[in-house]
């Protein structure tokens, strides 16, 4: 077979690559899109339940983690959550705010995949998924990549690959690889959006399996007040999803029980109800109630506590530390925090600065957004950013 020629080739047709691909083939640009999973979008078919969060309207540089926190703004501000919208309204698409901001189909995230792809249909894009992606080789300007048993080239190529995070739909570090084949550097990818597993003393947590509660949450400077779900190997629910994507291994994270509770509540409680538990006064969950008065030791009735130690009961109950012994891992992880770093990459067009003509965009890159559609929002940015670049 001869050699096919295209002007852009985007490996990975997933949210960033199939936005980059549709931008550029509206331009003009032959484009060749290639994909190992058998269809485009598989990534986008499971998230938020099958509805797709696809954005959040309160999208901003700093609800994102990266070495470089301001590499974003650029892509960003270009391509807004406001711009996502109107694509979706265009096709008729029915779409809610759930809570924060969140955006997700009424119907199916099918509408999203289908969505894309039409959009890459009327840019002439050619889709091609199925096939596995062999050697990447790069000379004279231009490169070259097996796909199958076909040969394709183009002196355009963009790593829209994502990240290892959700391995069971086909991800891996294949962005990774290619970065440092052409001498890009990569930030530790680690699992980001993620539960938490608790060991040693904090086991016993792990027989509230299934009690969900709003906590405020914090993991080094970062805090998040939503609902917090204790698990049979940890935590997880909204609260700690966010924070993971900022705890490091060995470091604590802090849980407020009680985010809405005025000082000295539980003193007031003891002097209307001497004879009530802390367990009962507790306003939480039954089960939580009586695993916390029981760590706090206080299982007597209020009234035969002194002041002293329900005042630090209230104390711990506002800052209950956990020390967790690691996370689920790239398994259950949502997003990938890390990725190829933004140093290698100018804001403006996604494109390398050392190797013209590679680009990379979406999860690939050290960008990670907040749970609730900011992952999405930065896929169609970036993919939206080099697209018109290409």
């Amino acid at each position: 077979m001869g050699l096919a020629e295209y002007d852009a080739i985007v490996l990975g047709a997933g949210a960033a690559g199939m936005m980059c691909a549709a931008v550029a083939g509206q331009r003009g640009r032959r484009v060749l899109l290639l994909d190992h999973a058998d269809q485009a979008g598989k990534k986008i078919l499971i998230s938020g339940g099958g509805r797709c969060n696809f954005t959040n309207i309160h999208t901003a540089p700093d609800r994102f983690l990266s070495a470089n926190p301001h590499f974003a703004k650029s892509a960003l501000a270009r391509y807004t959550p406001a711009d996502f919208i109107a694509l979706v309204e265009r096709y008729g698409i029915a779409y809610h705010e759930k809570t924060l901001g969140q955006l997700f189909c009424d119907g199916s995230a099918k509408q999203i995949v289908a969505m894309l792809l039409d959009e890459c249909a009327k840019g002439g894009v050619d889709v091609r998924c199925g096939q596995p992606v062999g050697a990447v080789d790069h000379a004279d300007g231009r490169f070259r990549i097996r796909f199958g048993s076909a040969d394709f080239a183009a002196p355009n190529l963009v790593i829209a690959t994502g990240g290892p995070s959700i391995p069971r739909m086909g991800a891996s570090g294949v962005a990774y690889e290619l970065a440092r084949q052409f001498g890009l550097k990569v930030v530790e990818p680690r699992p980001a959006l993620v539960p938490l597993t608790l060991g040693g003393d904090d086991v016993l947590f792990r027989e509230l399996s299934g009690v969900a509660t709003p906590v405020d949450a914090r993991a080094g400077k970062a805090a998040f007040r939503e609902a917090a779900l204790f698990t049979h190997r940890g935590l997880s629910g909204p609260a700690i999803l966010q924070i993971s994507s900022y705890w490091r291994h060995g470091e604590p994270v802090t849980i407020d029980f009680l985010p809405d509770a005025a000082p000295g509540w539980l003193l007031e409680a003891k002097r209307k109800r001497p004879r009530a538990t802390l367990a009962s006064v507790l306003p939480l969950p039954d089960r939580l109630a009586q695993t916390l008065a029981d760590r706090l030791a206080l299982s007597g009735e209020l009234g035969a506590q002194t002041d002293r130690r329900l005042a630090d009961a209230e104390a711990r109950l506002k800052r209950w530390i956990f020390h967790p012994n690691g996370t689920e891992g790239f398994a259950k992880a949502e997003v990938t925090v890390g990725g190829i770093a933004t140093a290698n990459l100018s804001s403006q067009t996604m494109m390398a600065k050392s190797v013209p003509g590679l680009y990379a965009v979406g999860e690939a890159v050290d960008v990670t957004g907040w749970l609730g559609g900011y992952n999405f929002q930065w896929a169609w940015a970036s993919g939206h950013a080099a697209g018109q670049a290409l």
